[in-house]
């Protein structure tokens, strides 16, 4: 990052948009993990010209970028690596288009995903993907990390509900691929490729997203388990009578404890786990299912169930969830939080792997998610600064990894791999799935330019 470089930045954005030094730049080194780096430089594109000439430039000058939205990730993912460049998209936050009749929405990269669900909710649309940080997190964010959520259990995730992309390549050219059109068989599926790859393939320019009529009614169940065990019986037991719930969510003892020490909310300390699920849909359908739930749940003897239709009672409800990540750090300032995902019926086993192994390393453990699709959340709650514990938690991390991989699960269901989980990809992969992986990178990205480190 010499002046030469700085220079010809300054002339394509703006000097105002182009920083340096290291006290501006701290808040551009991290984001939702407790990993670090800082950057050489960062830079605040407005326009799709202006991402095609900043990533040809690096390409020529052979310097790194690290494409990053607000920074709420949680594998590492924008995290600049051996200084390099850091591209802020915030700046493109520009809802283009909404079409009522196309069932669409077009944005650009910088759009906060709450943003965009208030926008077409006000016209009676809906898009579902919604990741726990919709109220900060970008839709550029979003496509990077395939971003799920509480209602991936019916609706999906990100890359459900993307038709099309304009894409910067490595080398600084402008593509697109997909389009308007819910059917897209042209050639290879560019855009599933593009939405997950993490910044390592091309930085997103602008987005097109499908959505789906607004839901008519809807309701929501806290119920309160003195048995973990039961509770997640009771999930696999809702999937297999045949209802799918839009969210269904899960929080163990030690959840509880943290967010009603935190947050005051009336919540039983003694209970060993409490599931969160919301139900939508026509109004028949709504009430047929929340009562095939509350028969389930009390077979499967739960102690408690709360049922609220109001749009204020929901979010009481809701408020608990909300609270968790703030509540546990209180046990200790760091948090990994991880993601291992099983098949449905997997997950009793995952949870009692989880109890077993926060029990053998002597660790903050507690465990949260979204547990109708499978996607957990132990999150590991330590001390980054105390060397012996932070030994222990990365023992731990591997047999969380190995657990769900032994129960024909993945790494990761939302989260991507970034630098958090790159060294155990391999196991679930194998050398071949990695080398392919790796080929497509060297294949686009001759010069390693776009995100190098991340993945693998």
């Amino acid at each position: 990052m010499n002046e030469h470089i700085i220079k010809k930045l300054q002339n394509i954005v703006g000097k105002q948009y182009v920083i340096t030094k290291a006290e501006e730049m701290i808040c551009y080194s991290y984001d939702g993990t407790f990993q670090r780096g800082l950057p050489a430089g960062v830079v605040f594109p407005a326009t799709t010209r202006e991402v095609a000439e900043i990533i040809g430039l690096a390409n020529t000058e052979k310097i790194p970028v690290f494409p990053r939205g607000s920074g709420t990730g949680l594998s590492g993912g924008s995290i600049p690596q051996n200084g390099g460049l850091v591209l802020v998209l915030n700046r493109m936050n520009k809802i283009k288009e909404i079409s009522k009749e196309d069932l669409l929405a077009v944005v650009e990269p910088g759009v906060i995903t709450g943003d965009l669900h208030q926008a077409v909710e006000n016209i009676g649309l809906f898009y579902p993907p919604d990741p726990a940080s919709l109220k900060t997190c970008t839709m550029g964010g979003n496509i990077a990390e395939n971003a799920g959520g509480p209602r991936a259990f019916k609706y999906g995730v990100t890359s459900d509900y993307v038709l099309g992309l304009e894409v910067i390549t490595p080398t600084g050219e402008i593509m697109r691929t997909g389009g308007r059109t819910v059917k897209n068989v042209t050639g290879y599926d560019l855009k599933r490729l593009m939405t997950g790859s993490e910044g390592t393939l091309g930085v997103v320019t602008e987005i097109t997203v499908r959505l789906v009529p607004k839901p008519k009614d809807k309701k929501t169940a806290l119920v309160i388990f003195d048995s973990l065990d039961s509770a997640a019986s009771t999930v696999a037991a809702i999937v297999t009578e045949g209802v799918i719930p839009a969210t269904l969510e899960l929080m163990d003892k030690l959840t509880i404890q943290c967010v009603e020490k935190n947050a005051r909310l009336g919540l039983p300390l003694d209970a060993e786990a409490i599931l969160l699920m919301e139900v939508d849909g026509s109004t028949v359908q709504v009430n047929e299912d929340i009562g095939i739930i509350e028969d389930i749940c009390k077979r499967n003897k739960c102690r408690k169930i709360e049922i609220a239709s109001t749009l204020e009672d929901r979010e009481k409800l809701w408020k608990a969830r909300r609270a968790v990540s703030s509540a546990i750090v209180q046990l200790k300032p760091t948090k990994i939080s991880e993601d291992a995902t099983v098949p449905r019926s997997k997950i009793p086993e995952m949870v009692r792997r989880l109890q077993e192994i926060s029990k053998k390393y002597n660790i903050h453990l507690p465990v949260f998610g979204h547990a109708g699709d499978g996607n957990l959340h132990p999150n590991i709650i330590a001390d980054k600064s105390d060397p012996e514990e932070m030994e222990r938690v990365e023992k731990a991390v591997g047999e969380i990894f190995k657990a769900a991989l032994d129960l024909g699960g993945t790494l990761s269901g939302e989260h991507g791999i970034g630098v958090m989980k790159k060294p155990y990809l391999k196991w679930e992969m194998g050398e071949v799935g990695l080398s392919y992986l790796k080929a497509i990178k060297n294949a686009v990205d001759p010069n390693n330019i776009l995100n190098p480190g991340k993945i693998f």
